[in-house]
């Protein structure tokens, strides 16, 4: 038996995916943020530095994915 899905409005579908992707950017400054903290309080700067790169990235991919699902530019 197919049973009938409801499908969401666009305003929905928004509200949801500003739910998800705010993970991503908390996540990418909280992990850029312990970046910061191991670059200040270890004596090499390079651990650190590739947290900030890591954090960097994870926000990257946040923007591509609202750039992509809602065509921010058109």
């Amino acid at each position: 038996m197919a049973r009938n899905k409801k499908k969401m409005t666009a305003d929905q579908e928004f509200q949801i995916l500003k739910l998800v992707l705010d993970k991503f950017l908390w996540l990418g400054f909280l992990v850029m943020g312990w970046g910061m903290y191991q670059a200040l309080t270890t004596s090499t700067v390079l651990p650190g530095l590739w947290f900030m790169v890591a954090g960097a990235v994870l926000l990257f991919l946040f923007v591509i994915i609202i750039v992509k699902e809602y065509e921010v530019w058109k």
